[in-house]
């Protein structure tokens, strides 16, 4: 199971630290990836990690302001969102990256957290 939460409101430029706390599983051992759902969008994978977090990747878009990474004595993923703005709003899920990085379907199981962005 996958739990997200940390989003919330935030005006442009601000920061917010999603968490992904996992149980029944090590994400350790596993590849793993943030993906988001933008507003009358698809899911879109936002940064991948993996080798118990030796090695990520980020899309273009958030390269530079995003930050994945995980503790594995908590069994938790992390998303650190740096300088927000109003297109990063949208729902964001953690899952595995079954093809890393970020070339498999997404399929996330938890019901993700929401952020927005607005002036």
């Amino acid at each position: 199971q996958l739990v997200e939460s940390g989003g919330g409101e935030v005006q442009p430029g601000g920061s917010l630290k999603l968490s992904c706390a996992a149980s029944g599983r090590r994400i350790d051992y596993e590849a793993m990836m943030w993906a988001r759902r933008r507003s009358g969008g698809g899911l879109e994978c936002v940064a991948s990690i993996k080798n118990g977090g030796s090695a990520d990747f980020y899309a273009p878009s958030v390269r530079g302001r995003f930050f994945i990474s995980m503790n594995n004595d908590k069994n938790v993923l992390y998303l650190q969102l740096n300088n927000l703005q109003v297109e990063d709003s949208g729902t964001y899920y953690c899952a595995t990256d079954s093809r890393p990085f970020c070339g498999g379907p997404i399929t996330p199981r938890g019901q993700g957290t929401l952020v927005t962005v607005s002036p």
